[in-house]
């Protein structure tokens, strides 16, 4: 970075973009004007930077800059076909860039270059957007700011709108921005600093005039009283609503509760406002044009509440279809589905959906977003959000099409949620890895807590991965585990009974109590955690994979491991018998089993790899060796190549197969499938 306006651009932007009350995530850009020198000419270069497309300002850094040259950029005024032909802009853009490098420029562009300001914040602050969205909102600009920030009307972001606010900045050299009808906000600024400074006063200035003029109960009397159990309701509803959610394509979900929330929810105007929709750009985008609302009372019996969900989410799809119909032509791209992305549920929260976790979070803060708006625009006035055709032409524009097209490609598990039992180290936490590197969410579920939550942030944030503590032996904890982790991602998908201990005793030798822990650990608590997980998978309607990780010793008979072979075994038949009942469902069921895998074990690390060693007569840390070259391979077996052959089971291919034992053994004759 050799150029101080560059810095002074990303320090202000990630301090407005830390924000949430400034702009919201993704939302908004900013730029900066200065001069380089052309390294062809050796002459100086009046250059623009500004955040590019599909950059967050919170995280902005340089290379999420576009540059352009100013001189270039400002000629594309006399060659500018007007409103009809504006996309063609977009890919002009281009031919103004100086240098290589750097991000894509986003459709926002011309408003930064095309205002003589050195430098321009474009924003989407609550506050502002409540204001731009009023009904009267040009009254409210002109009696909050006076003539010190100017109402520009609703018009697509594009060049003509940079075109607008240019002419707003030369005709009123007072002012120090604009609302943008429908939309958010514009600063400018001599300086970094006093940009910012402006950016902040009208944020500040509106957010203060609602909160000193605006009516206490925008969305009218409360109806419904929040649940003191919403949490368990939530969890039981939201593999249902994921499951409706995921018609069109497969969707993780997020779940938001916050008092914002269920002060909406919990309304009596809330169906009326939300039919309305959200306005701002940034906000349908994410949340679609209106969210599904349940209609139900927050205690209604759950079946009940089902069948309503239904027919509920069959309207909605019914009437988006029709939105698109009423609006679409022969150039508009194809629907890209009718599910919700946002459902409301009075008396319990707002579910959020998208294509991976962190899309659907955003989508829920979006949404919050939108409720502030509402909230503010209802307060001083009556929220009007743009007309439904302009959202149309919005979310099914073309230059918006040809971003989602240049999305990289989804991970064979994309959209998919794995509960992997026994996760925080061995073999499940190389599972969990495994799993989350092809694009899953991961709950990890181990009895140690530490181990657990260690695991899970080494695989990374909690949009990928969280911890979950819990006793397989135990039907509570499990039930407990598995609503925590619907909570966190919308249901689950994959299942890894994984969780186990050994015990290496002579038949003599074994206690009762040996045999209980064994049984109850393997059999009992892979039988425990399938169950509880069974019943989502089933609300969900959307298939799923169960994958026991058995053993070798399901089938071998070995040496002084009656209690251990006997759980193995139990879990072995497990897979068949379930692999029976759920393929009804779409569920498939299907075992590996390993054998040596010492290195990285657990199992092994806890005794259980000494008391082997001696039964062979090997030295403990010969024991790897040991087994490896009883193998037909001659090839030690890692964590590594169980957590392969769960990626095998369920990352797509093996789509017809259920009920299958994998060997992962290195080839152990005695232990072939018959």
């Amino acid at each position: 970075m050799t150029n101080p306006a560059v810095r002074e651009l990303l320090d202000r932007s990630n301090r407005l973009g830390a924000d949430p009350r400034n702009t919201n995530y993704a939302g908004g850009n900013t730029s900066a004007k200065g001069s380089e020198t052309d390294p062809v000419t050796g002459e100086p270069a009046e250059l623009v930077w500004v955040k590019g497309s599909g950059g967050d300002l919170g995280t902005l850094t340089e290379k999420g800059l576009a540059v352009l040259r100013l001189d270039r950029l400002r000629a594309l005024t006399t060659t500018y076909p007007g409103v009809d032909r504006e996309d063609e802009m977009v890919a002009a853009f281009d031919y103004c860039l100086h240098g290589r490098g750097g991000a894509a420029p986003s459709i926002d562009t011309a408003m930064h270059g095309l205002v003589d300001a050195p430098h321009v914040d474009h924003l989407h602050p609550d506050s502002g957007i409540a204001i731009a969205t009023a009904a009267d909102g040009p009254a409210l600009t002109k009696e909050i700011f006076g003539d010190r920030v100017l109402w520009v009307p609703w018009r697509r972001p594009g060049f003509q709108l940079g075109l607008d606010i240019a002419a707003a900045y030369r005709s009123n050299p007072q002012a120090i921005g604009v609302i943008l009808g429908g939309h958010g906000i514009t600063a400018w600024g001599a300086t970094s600093e006093e940009c910012e400074r402006h950016s902040r006063e009208i944020i500040e200035t509106a957010a203060a005039y609602l909160k000193n003029h605006g009516k206490a109960e925008p969305f009218g009397p409360k109806r419904h009283e929040t649940l003191t159990d919403r949490k368990a309701r939530a969890a039981q509803l939201f593999p249902i609503l994921r499951g409706l959610a995921s018609t069109d394509k497969n969707q993780v979900g997020h779940f938001t509760d916050t008092d914002v929330v269920l002060d909406f929810v919990n309304s009596e105007r809330m169906p009326e406002l939300a039919a309305k929709g959200t306005s701002c750009p940034d906000h349908f985008l994410r949340t679609k044009v209106k969210p599904m609302v349940l209609d139900t009372a927050p205690d209604a019996p759950l079946e009940d509440v089902e069948k309503r969900i239904k027919e509920l989410h069959a309207v909605y799809r019914e009437d988006y279809r029709a939105y698109y119909d009423r609006h679409a032509d022969a150039n508009s791209p194809a629907i890209r589905g009718a599910d919700p992305a946002i459902v409301l549920v009075p008396g319990v929260g707002m579910f959020s959906f998208g294509a991976n976790k962190q899309t659907a979070r955003v989508a829920g803060e979006f949404y919050v977003n939108a409720i502030n708006v509402m909230h503010g625009a209802e307060s001083v006035s009556t929220y009007a959000p743009i007309d439904e055709s302009e959202k149309f032409r919005i979310e099914y524009w073309a230059l918006e099409e040809a971003k989602l097209q240049r999305m990289p490609k989804p991970k064979p598990l994309a959209t998919r949620i794995a509960y992997v039992t026994g996760g925080g180290s061995g073999i499940g936490k190389a599972i969990a890895q495994r799993l989350a590197a092809e694009g899953a969410c991961v709950i990890v579920a181990d009895r140690d807590a530490e181990n657990a939550r260690n695991a899970a942030r080494e695989i990374g944030n909690s949009d990928v991965a969280i911890a979950t503590t819990v006793d397989v032996t135990s039907a509570d904890e499990i039930q407990k585990s598995i609503q925590e982790a619907v909570l966190a991602f919308g249901g689950i998908d994959l299942i890894i009974n994984n969780a186990g201990l050994s015990i290496s005793k002579p038949l003599l030798e074994t206690t009762e109590q040996d045999w209980d822990l064994q049984h109850d650990v393997m059999a009992k608590g892979s039988f425990l955690v399938s169950r509880e997980a069974a019943r989502v998978l089933i609300a969900q309607g959307m298939g799923g994979d169960i994958v026991y990780i058995s053993s070798k010793n399901s089938l071998f008979a070995g040496p002084n491991n009656v209690a251990y072979g006997a759980t193995k075994a139990d879990q072995a038949h497990q897979v068949r018998l379930l692999a029976a009942e759920l393929g009804a469902y779409g569920v498939r069921v299907n075992g590996i089993n390993p054998d040596g895998v010492v290195r990285g074990s657990g199992i092994f690390a806890g005794g259980w790899g000494a008391k082997r060693a001696a039964v062979y007569g090997v030295p403990e840390e010969k024991l790897g060796e040991y087994y490896a070259q009883r193998t037909l391979l001659k090839r030690e077996v890692l964590p590594e190549h169980v957590a392969n052959a769960v990626f095998a089971l369920t990352g797509g291919d093996l789509t017809h197969t259920t009920g299958l034992h994998i060997p992962v053994d290195a080839g152990v004759a005695a232990a072939f499938l018959r």
